[in-house]
């Protein structure tokens, strides 16, 4: 595998961030951007085991949610 990528969202409510790996059972949240990746790394480090090829890249996709009230 060479790659591995994780939707992030903001959580607005209680602030932080969750990350969830896309076709993998792997979440994790970090109260910061810079704790999040380290979250992430250690996650990713934690799921694939000696018996699996872990991705060469890990990739952040941030998703973004705008609500706009009409006029």
């Amino acid at each position: 595998m060479s790659e591995i990528i994780f939707e992030v969202r903001e959580d607005e409510v209680d602030g932080g961030y969750t990350a969830s790996a896309l076709g993998y059972g792997i979440h994790t949240q970090g109260d910061s951007l810079a704790e999040l990746r380290k979250m992430v790394k250690e996650a990713v480090e934690c799921y694939f085991d000696a018996t699996m090829s872990p991705p060469k890249v890990i990739r952040l996709h941030y998703v973004r949610d705008e609500v706009m009230a009409s006029d």
